[in-house]
């Protein structure tokens, strides 16, 4: 696996090594070694599919308050998603600003999210089916929420969102004491 930073620290886009033949290839999707070697979290609580029947479904920003705060593995298995991270951390160099790339069936890229970081991501083809290991079991109290058009990251997202839900049209803009980044400080 090849492991490429983005310009948001501690977050990585990985990429699988097809080794293929005239059967068409193998590849390593996850090794805990390689993770571990790469000082990224290794171990994970659960794994999470999501099926988005209409393009343009935008899901997110999500992340996790501690003791939850959770790692999350982002693949797309089906269709496409650009798939988007902010960092929430007040002592990281990158706090505030945001990364997103494009997850596809094709690519088979992965986005690896560290703690401390808002998610979320945009389906760019109907029936998009995205699949992601989380180090951390949900906890309901310990979730937050940023809009995807909050003005405090103006995140450019490709293309207009269709479907939204309630929940994540609601979330309140940028608050430091509601979004509780102290609690991020220090963790990764």
């Amino acid at each position: 696996m090849k492991f490429n930073a983005t310009p948001l620290q501690d977050a990585f886009v990985i990429e699988m090594e097809p080794r293929g033949d005239e059967r068409g290839f193998f590849a390593r999707a996850y090794c805990e070694n390689e993770f571990r070697e790469a000082g990224l979290v290794s171990q994970y609580a659960q794994v999470n599919n999501s099926l988005s029947v209409t393009k343009g479904t935008l899901r997110g920003m999500h992340y996790q308050l501690p003791p939850a705060a959770e790692v999350k593995l982002v693949r797309c298995l089906r269709g496409a998603l650009y798939d988007v991270i902010a960092d929430m951390r007040p002592d990281s160099p990158s706090y505030g600003k945001w990364f997103g790339v494009e997850l596809t069936e094709d690519n088979r890229k992965m986005l690896y999210v560290p703690r401390g970081f808002a998610h979320g991501f945009i389906t760019l083809r109907e029936n998009t089916e995205a699949f992601y290991m989380v180090s951390d079991a949900y906890m309901p109290g310990g979730e937050r929420g940023l809009r995807y058009n909050d003005p405090h990251l103006s995140i450019e997202w490709p293309i207009a969102p269709e479907v939204i839900s309630e929940k994540d049209q609601n979330w309140p803009l940028f608050d430091p004491e509601f979004h509780a980044v102290e609690q991020l400080r220090g963790i990764r």
